[in-house]
């Protein structure tokens, strides 16, 4: 298997935390991950449900199957989480400098004035 992608780390780094899920049914759930499985399956407890008609109740604890889950809402706290560090700063390696050789080959044609974009 490869690595995880963004929003499944998120869902990792917002267990323990409240957050608010919309189901595809309309729901609305809102309480503390307690789970969060690679294919969004959820485990939350102490959970506020508001029906689509705005009916409000109380749950102890719940399992969602992620299938059913339209949207989360995660604590914005996560917003400066690891993850969204820029992956811009890196340090300098073979792929940097392969890449650097192809548009300093590239810049030298359109120099000389080939590079079959057009010409003079």
């Amino acid at each position: 298997m490869g690595s995880i992608g963004i929003p499944l780390k998120l869902l990792g780094e917002s267990q323990g935390h409240i957050v608010t899920l919309e189901l595809t049914s309309g729901q609305v759930y809102r309480g503390k991950l307690l789970e969060a499985e690679d294919n969004m399956n959820v485990q939350l407890k102490d959970i506020t449900v508001t029906a689509r008609d705005g009916r409000v109740s109380h749950l102890d604890q719940v399992y969602i199957r992620g299938s059913h889950v339209r949207f989360f809402i995660v604590p914005d706290m996560l917003r400066n989480a690891p993850m969204f560090r820029s992956r811009a700063v890196r340090g300098r390696g073979v792929g940097m400098a392969r890449g650097r050789a192809t548009v300093n080959r590239a810049k030298t044609q359109q120099r000389r004035g080939g590079g079959g974009g057009g010409g003079n």
